[in-house]
């Protein structure tokens, strides 16, 4: 007698048993895993189990998933030169504080900033992800030329490649970072801030 847990499984019809916000996550897992120009609503449908309509149901397109993947991981990032402490202190005191609050960004949100990391500016909506990451990134070169002038960092350090170097280090986390791993949020943090932040530092 065939009972109901050994029939075959069929994708589920209409409303899926999924919000947006678990669709767009294991969205980014399948980007991620085939590439996003490789990944098609059929391959997320399977993924998920239920059929290309349904997806639909949550967003209009594989386009929009993308855009909200990537507004996942820009905006808490474009949020942290806007806190308080990226914006008063000393330089070098926003400065590591920016790069604290990075790090922290890329591991709680390790698949969407994987997804970012691996634009290759194909689509209108890579190019502005892309354009954005950069704004991010002027912001910490401004920090460090800000820092230089105060006579808190190095005047041996060219700041363009100084934040392209610090954030290939922390970009890193991404592919190799893992949370059930040796190294614990709190010590890849400091470890990273001791490298960079002290390795900036004027000598008196």
């Amino acid at each position: 007698m065939t009972t109901a847990s050994a029939a075959p499984k069929s994708p589920r019809r209409g409303r899926p048993g999924y919000d947006q916000d678990s669709v767009l996550e294991i969205a980014v897992r399948v980007f991620n895993r085939h590439g996003y120009d490789a990944t098609s609503m059929g391959m997320l449908a399977e993924e998920l189990g239920v059929s290309k309509s349904a997806i639909y149901h949550h967003v209009p397109s594989k386009g929009d998933l993308m855009r909200l993947a990537l507004d996942h991981a820009l905006a808490p990032l474009e949020a942290i030169g806007e806190s308080e402490g990226a914006t008063s202190g000393s330089t070098i005191e926003r400065l590591e504080f920016v790069l604290r609050s990075t790090i922290a960004v890329l591991i709680e949100r390790q698949p969407y900033v994987t997804l970012l990391l691996r634009l290759r500016g194909n689509t209108d909506i890579e190019r502005d992800a892309l354009r954005r990451r950069r704004a991010v990134d002027h912001t910490v070169t401004d920090l460090v030329v800000a820092a230089q002038a105060e006579g808190k960092v190095r005047s041996d350090v060219e700041p363009r490649t100084t934040t392209r170097l610090m954030f290939g280090m922390i970009n890193s986390l991404v592919e190799w970072y893992r949370p059930d791993g040796p190294a614990s949020p709190a010590q890849v943090e400091e470890t990273a801030i001791a490298m960079i932040v002290d390795g900036l530092r004027a000598r008196s």
